[in-house]
């Protein structure tokens, strides 16, 4: 299996199972290895969802700004297999929201930020943006398009 970080894929449709807490097969085997390589799956790969496959997929979820509903749907699938965030929408100075406050959050715990969290997408998260752009090499435009959100998905908290 080769897993891929590349944010320029394609939208693709995997036709990948939606697995819950108590599936078990091949498949958990798949997810439980795919957690594995974005190392937040450190048990056995046995094909059992279980408590340890949930705490990891909550994790993997948490770092993808995906919901945190501990089920593996399509575009959970794509996060793994990508290594990134799908499906984000473009945030620039003006946006708001729970979103807003999940990149203040991040830029937080990085140093990029030193602000209060609003969910307010103004000058100061902006500028935090922009700075994380150039720490990272892309173009620094203060906006969150793809690239952008790939970045922040590598901020990780410690504990999970």
């Amino acid at each position: 299996m080769t897993y891929t970080s590349n944010f320029e894929t394609t939208q693709v449709q995997l036709n990948k199972p939606i697995l819950t807490p108590y599936s078990t097969g091949e498949a958990v085997k798949e997810l439980q290895q795919l957690l594995k390589h974005w190392q937040c799956y450190f048990a056995k790969i046995d094909g059992i969802f279980g408590p340890q496959t949930t705490a990891a997929l909550n994790c993997f979820e948490y770092w993808m700004f995906l919901a945190e509903d501990g089920i593996v749907h399509e575009n959970t699938w794509r996060c793994l297999y990508k290594g990134a965030p799908v499906d984000m929408p473009l945030l620039k100075k003006g946006s708001r929201g729970e979103l807003v406050e999940k990149i203040q959050e991040r830029l937080l715990w990085s140093g990029f930020f030193e602000s209060a969290i609003t969910g307010y997408f103004g000058i100061v998260t902006e500028n935090a943006i922009h700075t994380l752009q150039e720490d990272t090499g892309l173009v620094p435009d203060g906006i969150v398009g793809d690239r952008t959100w790939f970045e922040l998905s590598k901020i990780r908290e410690y504990g999970c």
